[in-house]
């Protein structure tokens, strides 16, 4: 297939309504032989397939008995692997290093914190995670980080970053480590429905794609519970308004039951955690078609590793208490038809082990298809990038990775990922 062909396939699918690729002249062609690929649209496996790379974009996907190979691609042989989308982890903070919580994490400048950023990153993409979406970072250490990405001076996943993260004063997104003396208050913090759509513009205006807001308390924060509400609903209906008329989808951190509530009505995009949620709060999720995001693998990390890392006694014991709740609550909000996407708080347990979670998606109800749907076409959606990820699909960008096991039968093979290209490019082989 010569470059004039592609050009002919793109003006057909372009009068048929489909997004046409858009590629330079003198592009790069790869191809890619697979011999098992994930079709998470559909939920099958398909074998024997070819996949056309030109530039940073798929430009063909199909059986490789009817494939050609343009003259002068270069071909990467992946016939004996299973090839898959790039997966998408929807709840990370890139810049959090886990061994420095709770006292140990006051030293840490944000400009410190953005170079954990930078190792974080390429572990994130090299363990197969080719976009993530930030939910919180300080000084803007994720906007930094995303734009040093996106310019090519770092390696990394593709970034949907939010900033700080938005709550009340001596809430879950405040800083309460520090003495009264030190009058200290969070940057993110704005209490009152106008101050909390001025604090949205803010992090609009310093380069946030997504408004992440604190409308419960939480594990790792001191001096709060997990279960109660903070954030009003006449507070998060300001500012969910606000972001959605600046174009940006807004995740609630939510725990508690009535704080999940109250954050659905509010019109939020999704509901990070969502710990205690009840069969109320399952049905309204379903009716509004709010997607949950339910970190249920770095409990192990906590329980196993937190003294160690300087995590609050405090905060131990509340993760005693709701981690095994959340466990079971995800089981009841899948089996419920909620939207659900994959979610892990990366930054809690190290950076790169994201794809433990699957072995506990499955463990609670999803099958490995399924738990591989929330972490592609799910997470794609939930990102409003469901046109460039999420599958392996003509127009989208080049986002692959493979595995040397079935991944369809047993999502824990996503553990040991074994090829990742992101834009065409390889990072890891």
């Amino acid at each position: 297939m010569k470059l004039q062909h592609l050009l002919i396939s793109a003006t057909v699918l372009s009068a048929l309504g489909v997004a046409a690729p858009s590629f330079a002249a003198d592009a790069k062609v790869t191809v890619i032989r697979a011999g098992k690929l994930v079709d998470v649209a559909a939920g099958t496996v398909l074998k024997d397939q070819t996949i056309v790379i030109t530039g940073e974009r798929i430009t063909s996907v199909g059986p490789s008995a009817s494939a050609t190979v343009p003259a002068g691609a270069q071909v990467i042989d992946l016939s004996a692997q299973m090839v898959l989308p790039g997966l998408i982890d929807a709840h990370t903070h890139l810049t959090a290093d886990p061994y420095l919580s709770g006292y140990n994490s006051l030293g840490v400048s944000d400009v410190r914190a953005a170079l954990y950023g930078v190792r974080s990153a390429r572990k994130t993409l090299e363990a197969g995670f080719t976009t993530v979406r930030n939910v919180g970072a300080g000084g803007f250490g994720d906007v930094a980080l995303r734009d040093a990405i996106n310019d090519g001076d770092i390696i990394g996943p593709r970034m949907r970053t939010a900033g700080y993260a938005i709550g009340i004063k001596g809430g879950h997104c405040d800083e309460n480590l520090l003495p009264p003396d030190m009058n200290f208050t969070g940057r993110g913090v704005a209490d009152g429905p106008w101050e909390a759509r001025a604090k949205v513009r803010e992090m609009a205006k310093y380069g946030a794609d997504v408004i992440k807001i604190c409308a419960s308390g939480g594990v790792l924060s001191k001096g709060d519970e997990p279960g109660a509400q903070q954030y009003t609903l006449e507070e998060m209906q300001a500012i969910v308004g606000e972001a959605h008329k600046l174009g940006r989808k807004v995740a609630a951190h939510a725990h508690g039951t009535s704080a999940i509530h109250d954050a659905i009505v509010a019109g939020v995009d999704s509901i990070e955690h969502a710990s205690l949620i009840d069969d109320a709060n399952i049905k309204l999720a379903k009716e509004k078609g709010t997607y949950l995001v339910m970190d249920i693998y770095d409990d192990d990390f906590i329980l196993q590793e937190g003294e160690k890392a300087g995590m609050l006694p405090e905060s131990i014991a509340k993760e005693k208490v709701i981690g095994q709740l959340q466990r079971d609550n995800f089981r009841k909000a899948f089996q419920g038809g909620a939207k659900m996407a994959f979610g892990t708080d990366a930054g809690v347990y190290p950076h790169g082990d994201n794809a433990r979670q699957f072995y506990y998606m499955v463990k609670y109800g999803m099958t490995s298809m399924q738990a591989i749907q929330a972490a592609t076409i799910n997470a794609a959606d939930l990102l409003g990038w469901k046109d460039r990820v999420g599958s392996i699909a003509v127009g989208k960008y080049a986002d692959i990775i493979a595995v040397k096991g079935d991944a369809a039968a047993d999502a824990t093979e996503l553990t040991k990922v074994s090829f990742v290209m992101k834009g065409g490019e390889v990072v890891r082989k």
